[in-house]
């Protein structure tokens, strides 16, 4: 990986999407081959993937009523 070159579009807004497999088969490309190349959008990608992760965790009793 290489450092982000501050240049075109970033994919931030989309990886919740991404994490979750909501994108199209184009979107999900164009997000997979920006973090190849964005340090930044890979670190923010890493810390949506682990919020989705502990989310999954939760039961319906640890949620507030």
């Amino acid at each position: 990986m290489t450092a982000d070159p501050g240049e075109g579009p970033h994919v931030r807004h989309a990886l919740g999407a991404y994490v979750l497999d909501a994108l199209t088969a184009g979107e999900a490309r164009t997000v997979s081959r920006h973090l190849q190349s964005c340090d930044r959008c890979a670190a923010a990608y890493v810390e949506v993937a682990e919020a989705v992760s502990l989310l999954a965790l939760l039961r319906a009793e640890d949620l507030p009523e």
